[in-house]
Protein backbone atom coordinates (compact mmCIF):
# COMPACT_ATOMS: atom_id res chain seq x y z
CA UNK A 1 0.00 0.00 0.00
CA UNK A 2 1.29 3.48 -0.88
CA UNK A 3 2.26 5.72 2.03
CA UNK A 4 0.14 8.80 2.69
CA UNK A 5 1.58 12.27 3.21
CA UNK A 6 -0.53 13.16 6.26
CA UNK A 7 -1.66 16.42 4.61
CA UNK A 8 -5.22 17.36 5.54
CA UNK A 9 -8.06 19.37 4.02
CA UNK A 10 -8.46 23.02 5.01
CA UNK A 11 -11.76 24.17 6.55
CA UNK A 12 -12.25 26.53 3.58
CA UNK A 13 -12.00 23.69 1.06
CA UNK A 14 -14.47 21.63 3.08
CA UNK A 15 -16.92 24.53 3.08
CA UNK A 16 -16.46 25.28 -0.65
CA UNK A 17 -17.02 21.65 -1.60
CA UNK A 18 -20.08 21.28 0.68
CA UNK A 19 -21.66 24.36 -0.90
CA UNK A 20 -20.90 23.04 -4.39
CA UNK A 21 -22.52 19.69 -3.61
CA UNK A 22 -25.63 21.42 -2.26
CA UNK A 23 -26.10 24.09 -4.93
CA UNK A 24 -25.12 21.94 -7.92
CA UNK A 25 -23.97 25.02 -9.85
CA UNK A 26 -20.19 24.47 -9.61
CA UNK A 27 -18.47 22.43 -12.35
CA UNK A 28 -14.79 22.48 -11.28
CA UNK A 29 -12.91 23.13 -8.04
CA UNK A 30 -9.14 23.47 -8.38
CA UNK A 31 -7.20 22.25 -5.33
CA UNK A 32 -3.47 22.63 -4.54
CA UNK A 33 -1.21 21.81 -1.63
CA UNK A 34 -0.19 25.01 0.16
CA UNK A 35 1.60 25.20 3.49
CA UNK A 36 1.09 21.47 4.05
CA UNK A 37 -2.69 21.85 3.56
CA UNK A 38 -5.15 21.14 0.77
CA UNK A 39 -6.79 24.41 -0.27
CA UNK A 40 -9.13 25.52 -3.06
CA UNK A 41 -7.81 28.24 -5.37
CA UNK A 42 -10.51 28.44 -8.07
CA UNK A 43 -14.10 27.44 -8.78
CA UNK A 44 -15.70 27.32 -12.22
CA UNK A 45 -19.48 27.29 -12.76
CA UNK A 46 -21.56 24.79 -14.69
CA UNK A 47 -22.13 26.23 -18.16
CA UNK A 48 -22.96 23.33 -20.44
CA UNK A 49 -22.12 19.63 -20.28
CA UNK A 50 -18.93 18.36 -18.63
CA UNK A 51 -17.64 17.44 -22.06
CA UNK A 52 -18.02 21.05 -23.26
CA UNK A 53 -16.98 22.69 -19.97
CA UNK A 54 -13.58 20.95 -20.07
CA UNK A 55 -12.49 23.59 -22.60
CA UNK A 56 -12.60 26.35 -19.97
CA UNK A 57 -10.47 24.26 -17.59
CA UNK A 58 -7.40 24.49 -19.83
CA UNK A 59 -6.44 28.08 -18.79
CA UNK A 60 -6.38 27.07 -15.11
CA UNK A 61 -3.77 24.34 -15.64
CA UNK A 62 -0.02 25.03 -15.56
CA UNK A 63 2.67 23.15 -17.45
CA UNK A 64 4.89 22.43 -14.42
CA UNK A 65 2.61 22.76 -11.39
CA UNK A 66 0.47 19.80 -10.20
CA UNK A 67 -3.02 20.19 -8.82
CA UNK A 68 -6.25 18.34 -8.20
CA UNK A 69 -9.50 19.15 -9.97
CA UNK A 70 -12.85 18.11 -8.56
CA UNK A 71 -15.33 17.89 -11.46
CA UNK A 72 -19.10 17.52 -11.16
CA UNK A 73 -20.56 14.83 -13.46
CA UNK A 74 -23.68 15.35 -15.55
CA UNK A 75 -25.51 12.12 -14.82
CA UNK A 76 -26.16 12.12 -11.98
CA UNK A 77 -25.03 15.61 -10.91
CA UNK A 78 -24.62 14.42 -7.33
CA UNK A 79 -21.51 12.42 -8.32
CA UNK A 80 -18.01 13.77 -8.86
CA UNK A 81 -14.87 12.96 -10.84
CA UNK A 82 -11.52 13.28 -9.03
CA UNK A 83 -8.82 14.47 -11.43
CA UNK A 84 -5.16 14.22 -10.45
CA UNK A 85 -3.09 16.51 -12.68
CA UNK A 86 0.66 15.90 -12.28
CA UNK A 87 2.62 17.20 -15.32
CA UNK A 88 5.65 15.31 -16.57
CA UNK A 89 7.72 18.49 -16.07
CA UNK A 90 6.85 18.83 -12.37
CA UNK A 91 9.74 18.29 -9.95
CA UNK A 92 10.09 14.89 -8.29
CA UNK A 93 9.18 16.16 -4.82
CA UNK A 94 5.86 17.55 -6.01
CA UNK A 95 5.09 14.39 -7.99
CA UNK A 96 5.64 12.30 -4.87
CA UNK A 97 3.71 14.70 -2.63
CA UNK A 98 0.62 14.83 -4.86
CA UNK A 99 0.64 11.08 -5.44
CA UNK A 100 0.69 10.35 -1.70
CA UNK A 101 -2.02 12.93 -0.88
CA UNK A 102 -4.62 11.94 -3.51
CA UNK A 103 -6.47 9.40 -1.34
CA UNK A 104 -6.52 11.78 1.66
CA UNK A 105 -8.33 14.39 -0.42
CA UNK A 106 -11.21 12.16 -1.53
CA UNK A 107 -11.56 10.43 1.85
CA UNK A 108 -11.74 13.72 3.72
CA UNK A 109 -14.42 15.13 1.42
CA UNK A 110 -16.42 11.90 1.28
CA UNK A 111 -15.34 8.95 -0.84
CA UNK A 112 -18.89 7.97 -1.78
CA UNK A 113 -19.47 11.04 -3.98
CA UNK A 114 -16.35 10.37 -6.08
CA UNK A 115 -17.46 7.64 -8.46
CA UNK A 116 -14.68 8.05 -11.03
CA UNK A 117 -11.07 9.15 -11.17
CA UNK A 118 -8.76 10.36 -13.91
CA UNK A 119 -4.97 10.80 -14.00
CA UNK A 120 -3.45 13.40 -16.31
CA UNK A 121 0.19 14.24 -17.07
CA UNK A 122 -0.43 17.08 -19.55
CA UNK A 123 -3.20 19.46 -20.63
CA UNK A 124 -4.00 17.24 -23.61
CA UNK A 125 -5.19 14.55 -21.18
CA UNK A 126 -8.03 16.86 -20.07
CA UNK A 127 -9.58 17.81 -23.40
CA UNK A 128 -13.12 16.77 -24.38
CA UNK A 129 -11.65 14.18 -26.74
CA UNK A 130 -9.42 12.73 -24.02
CA UNK A 131 -12.36 12.48 -21.62
CA UNK A 132 -14.42 10.63 -24.24
CA UNK A 133 -11.54 8.18 -24.69
CA UNK A 134 -11.45 7.73 -20.90
CA UNK A 135 -15.17 6.89 -20.81
CA UNK A 136 -14.79 4.38 -23.67
CA UNK A 137 -11.95 2.74 -21.78
CA UNK A 138 -14.08 2.53 -18.64
CA UNK A 139 -16.94 0.93 -20.57
CA UNK A 140 -14.77 -1.52 -22.50
CA UNK A 141 -14.66 -5.14 -21.28
CA UNK A 142 -11.60 -6.11 -19.30
CA UNK A 143 -8.94 -8.07 -21.23
CA UNK A 144 -9.25 -11.81 -20.57
CA UNK A 145 -6.88 -14.72 -20.84
CA UNK A 146 -7.79 -17.56 -23.21
CA UNK A 147 -9.15 -19.59 -20.28
CA UNK A 148 -11.17 -16.66 -18.90
CA UNK A 149 -12.58 -15.94 -22.36
CA UNK A 150 -13.65 -19.58 -22.72
CA UNK A 151 -15.43 -19.44 -19.36
CA UNK A 152 -17.16 -16.21 -20.38
CA UNK A 153 -18.36 -17.88 -23.59
CA UNK A 154 -19.70 -20.83 -21.61
CA UNK A 155 -21.54 -18.53 -19.18
CA UNK A 156 -23.01 -16.61 -22.11
CA UNK A 157 -24.18 -19.87 -23.67
CA UNK A 158 -25.79 -20.88 -20.37
CA UNK A 159 -27.59 -17.54 -20.10
CA UNK A 160 -28.80 -17.83 -23.69
CA UNK A 161 -30.07 -21.33 -23.02
CA UNK A 162 -31.82 -20.10 -19.87
CA UNK A 163 -29.88 -22.42 -17.57
CA UNK A 164 -28.00 -21.58 -14.38
CA UNK A 165 -24.68 -23.15 -13.53
CA UNK A 166 -24.98 -25.71 -10.73
CA UNK A 167 -21.51 -27.26 -10.78
CA UNK A 168 -21.24 -30.82 -9.51
CA UNK A 169 -24.90 -30.82 -8.45
CA UNK A 170 -25.93 -30.39 -12.08
CA UNK A 171 -23.78 -33.35 -13.10
CA UNK A 172 -25.26 -35.45 -10.31
CA UNK A 173 -28.78 -34.57 -11.43
CA UNK A 174 -28.09 -35.58 -15.02
CA UNK A 175 -26.51 -38.88 -14.09
CA UNK A 176 -28.34 -39.90 -10.96
CA UNK A 177 -31.86 -38.90 -11.98
CA UNK A 178 -31.45 -39.43 -15.71
CA UNK A 179 -32.69 -36.00 -16.56
CA UNK A 180 -32.26 -35.80 -20.31
CA UNK A 181 -33.71 -34.89 -23.67
CA UNK A 182 -36.97 -35.87 -25.23
CA UNK A 183 -36.75 -38.38 -28.07
CA UNK A 184 -38.65 -38.25 -31.32
CA UNK A 185 -40.46 -41.52 -32.15
CA UNK A 186 -38.22 -41.98 -35.23
CA UNK A 187 -35.03 -41.66 -33.16
CA UNK A 188 -36.29 -44.09 -30.51
CA UNK A 189 -37.43 -46.68 -33.08
CA UNK A 190 -34.12 -46.49 -34.93
CA UNK A 191 -32.08 -47.20 -31.79
CA UNK A 192 -34.38 -50.06 -30.81
CA UNK A 193 -33.99 -51.50 -34.30
CA UNK A 194 -30.21 -51.74 -34.00
CA UNK A 195 -30.44 -54.85 -31.84
CA UNK A 196 -32.78 -56.82 -34.08
CA UNK A 197 -30.26 -58.01 -36.69
CA UNK A 198 -26.69 -59.29 -36.72
CA UNK A 199 -25.26 -56.80 -39.16
CA UNK A 200 -23.48 -53.44 -38.99
CA UNK A 201 -25.80 -50.45 -38.99
CA UNK A 202 -25.54 -46.85 -37.88
CA UNK A 203 -27.98 -44.43 -36.26
CA UNK A 204 -27.09 -40.73 -36.17
CA UNK A 205 -29.03 -38.36 -33.90
CA UNK A 206 -28.98 -34.60 -33.47
CA UNK A 207 -30.48 -32.17 -30.94
CA UNK A 208 -32.92 -29.54 -32.12
CA UNK A 209 -31.74 -26.59 -29.91
CA UNK A 210 -35.05 -24.74 -29.85
CA UNK A 211 -36.99 -27.72 -28.47
CA UNK A 212 -34.13 -29.86 -27.06
CA UNK A 213 -35.60 -32.83 -28.92
CA UNK A 214 -33.44 -35.70 -30.16
CA UNK A 215 -34.13 -36.18 -33.84
CA UNK A 216 -33.09 -38.89 -36.31
CA UNK A 217 -30.57 -37.79 -38.94
CA UNK A 218 -29.96 -41.14 -40.64
CA UNK A 219 -30.35 -44.90 -40.15
CA UNK A 220 -28.46 -47.08 -42.60
CA UNK A 221 -26.24 -50.08 -43.13
CA UNK A 222 -22.58 -49.15 -42.67
CA UNK A 223 -19.37 -51.11 -42.50
CA UNK A 224 -16.65 -50.00 -40.13
CA UNK A 225 -14.84 -48.51 -43.14
CA UNK A 226 -17.91 -46.33 -43.86
CA UNK A 227 -18.13 -45.06 -40.29
CA UNK A 228 -15.97 -41.92 -40.54
CA UNK A 229 -17.61 -40.66 -43.72
CA UNK A 230 -21.12 -41.22 -42.37
CA UNK A 231 -20.82 -38.84 -39.40
CA UNK A 232 -21.22 -35.04 -39.81
CA UNK A 233 -17.86 -33.27 -39.62
CA UNK A 234 -19.19 -29.74 -39.02
CA UNK A 235 -21.64 -30.18 -36.14
CA UNK A 236 -22.03 -32.35 -33.00
CA UNK A 237 -24.00 -35.58 -33.11
CA UNK A 238 -24.73 -38.75 -31.17
CA UNK A 239 -23.98 -42.01 -33.01
CA UNK A 240 -25.10 -45.54 -32.14
CA UNK A 241 -23.20 -48.03 -34.25
CA UNK A 242 -24.14 -51.72 -34.28
CA UNK A 243 -20.72 -53.17 -35.09
CA UNK A 244 -20.38 -56.80 -36.11
CA UNK A 245 -16.93 -57.90 -34.98
CA UNK A 246 -15.02 -61.06 -33.99
CA UNK A 247 -13.74 -59.58 -30.73
CA UNK A 248 -16.99 -59.54 -28.75
CA UNK A 249 -18.38 -62.66 -27.09
CA UNK A 250 -21.80 -61.74 -28.53
CA UNK A 251 -20.39 -61.34 -32.04
CA UNK A 252 -20.85 -57.59 -32.00
CA UNK A 253 -21.54 -54.47 -29.97
CA UNK A 254 -23.67 -51.37 -30.11
CA UNK A 255 -21.13 -48.56 -29.69
CA UNK A 256 -22.18 -45.10 -28.47
CA UNK A 257 -20.08 -42.33 -30.06
CA UNK A 258 -20.31 -38.68 -29.03
CA UNK A 259 -18.90 -36.65 -31.91
CA UNK A 260 -18.17 -32.97 -31.31
CA UNK A 261 -15.98 -31.28 -33.95
CA UNK A 262 -13.75 -28.54 -32.56
CA UNK A 263 -15.38 -25.92 -34.80
CA UNK A 264 -18.79 -26.47 -33.16
CA UNK A 265 -20.32 -23.39 -31.44
CA UNK A 266 -19.81 -23.25 -27.67
CA UNK A 267 -23.56 -23.39 -27.01
CA UNK A 268 -23.91 -26.64 -28.96
CA UNK A 269 -20.84 -28.15 -27.28
CA UNK A 270 -22.38 -27.36 -23.88
CA UNK A 271 -25.76 -28.81 -24.88
CA UNK A 272 -24.44 -32.05 -26.34
CA UNK A 273 -21.88 -32.59 -23.57
CA UNK A 274 -24.44 -32.16 -20.76
CA UNK A 275 -26.91 -34.60 -22.37
CA UNK A 276 -24.47 -37.31 -23.50
CA UNK A 277 -24.78 -39.51 -20.40
CA UNK A 278 -28.57 -39.35 -20.23
CA UNK A 279 -28.79 -40.18 -23.96
CA UNK A 280 -26.55 -43.21 -23.44
CA UNK A 281 -28.62 -44.42 -20.47
CA UNK A 282 -31.89 -43.97 -22.34
CA UNK A 283 -30.56 -46.01 -25.28
CA UNK A 284 -29.42 -48.69 -22.87
CA UNK A 285 -33.00 -49.01 -21.59
CA UNK A 286 -34.40 -49.11 -25.14
CA UNK A 287 -32.07 -51.94 -26.17
CA UNK A 288 -32.73 -53.88 -22.96
CA UNK A 289 -36.50 -53.62 -23.50
CA UNK A 290 -36.24 -54.98 -27.05
CA UNK A 291 -33.85 -57.85 -26.17
CA UNK A 292 -31.00 -56.59 -28.33
CA UNK A 293 -28.76 -59.22 -29.94
CA UNK A 294 -25.72 -57.00 -29.45
CA UNK A 295 -25.09 -55.46 -26.02
CA UNK A 296 -24.52 -51.72 -25.63
CA UNK A 297 -20.78 -51.32 -25.00
CA UNK A 298 -20.04 -50.19 -21.46
CA UNK A 299 -17.34 -47.82 -22.70
CA UNK A 300 -18.54 -44.66 -24.42
CA UNK A 301 -16.45 -43.26 -27.27
CA UNK A 302 -15.83 -39.58 -27.89
CA UNK A 303 -14.17 -37.83 -30.81
CA UNK A 304 -13.58 -34.29 -32.03
CA UNK A 305 -12.69 -35.50 -35.53
CA UNK A 306 -14.95 -38.14 -37.13
CA UNK A 307 -12.21 -38.86 -39.70
CA UNK A 308 -10.25 -40.75 -37.03
CA UNK A 309 -13.00 -43.33 -36.53
CA UNK A 310 -11.96 -46.70 -37.93
CA UNK A 311 -11.64 -50.29 -36.72
CA UNK A 312 -8.40 -49.60 -34.86
CA UNK A 313 -9.99 -46.65 -33.06
CA UNK A 314 -12.99 -48.70 -31.95
CA UNK A 315 -10.79 -51.62 -30.85
CA UNK A 316 -8.66 -49.33 -28.71
CA UNK A 317 -11.71 -47.61 -27.22
CA UNK A 318 -13.31 -50.93 -26.26
CA UNK A 319 -10.06 -52.62 -25.18
CA UNK A 320 -10.25 -54.97 -28.17
CA UNK A 321 -6.57 -54.57 -28.88
CA UNK A 322 -5.64 -58.25 -29.00
CA UNK A 323 -5.87 -60.80 -31.85
CA UNK A 324 -9.20 -61.71 -33.36
CA UNK A 325 -9.08 -65.09 -31.61
CA UNK A 326 -9.25 -63.37 -28.22
CA UNK A 327 -12.74 -62.35 -27.14
CA UNK A 328 -13.99 -60.12 -24.40
CA UNK A 329 -16.81 -61.09 -22.06
CA UNK A 330 -19.58 -58.81 -20.82
CA UNK A 331 -17.43 -57.58 -17.94
CA UNK A 332 -14.70 -56.32 -20.27
CA UNK A 333 -12.20 -59.04 -19.30
CA UNK A 334 -10.31 -60.77 -22.11
CA UNK A 335 -10.76 -64.51 -22.58
CA UNK A 336 -8.20 -66.21 -24.82
CA UNK A 337 -9.06 -69.36 -26.79
CA UNK A 338 -6.01 -71.25 -25.57
CA UNK A 339 -5.66 -71.88 -21.88
CA UNK A 340 -2.57 -70.23 -20.43
CA UNK A 341 -0.71 -71.56 -17.40
CA UNK A 342 -1.31 -69.59 -14.26
CA UNK A 343 1.46 -67.40 -12.97
CA UNK A 344 3.83 -69.32 -10.68
CA UNK A 345 5.17 -67.36 -7.77
CA UNK A 346 8.96 -67.76 -7.58
CA UNK A 347 10.45 -69.30 -4.49
CA UNK A 348 12.02 -66.98 -1.98
CA UNK A 349 15.64 -67.15 -0.89
CA UNK A 350 16.65 -69.96 1.47
CA UNK A 351 16.59 -69.08 5.16
CA UNK A 352 19.97 -68.63 6.83
CA UNK A 353 20.85 -70.76 9.78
Amino acid sequence: MAATSGIGVSPKLTSVFSDAVETKNVRFIKVIIQDETLVSVASLPVVKSLHEDLVQLQEYLEDKEPCYVLARLDDPPSEWLAISYVPDYANVRNKTLYASTRSSLTKSLGSTVFTDSLFATCKADLTPEAYEAHKRHQAAPKPLSAREQEMENIKAAEREAGNSYEGSNARKNHVGQRVGLSWSSEAEDAVKGLGSRKDSRIVILKIEPSTELLELVSFADATVDDLSSSIPSDEPSYVFYAWTNPYSQAGGDVVFIYSCPTASPVRYRMLYSSAAVSTYLAAKDFLADTGSIFPLATKRTETSDPAELDEAFLKAGLNYDGPAGAIVNSNGARQDDLAKPSFAKPKGPARRR
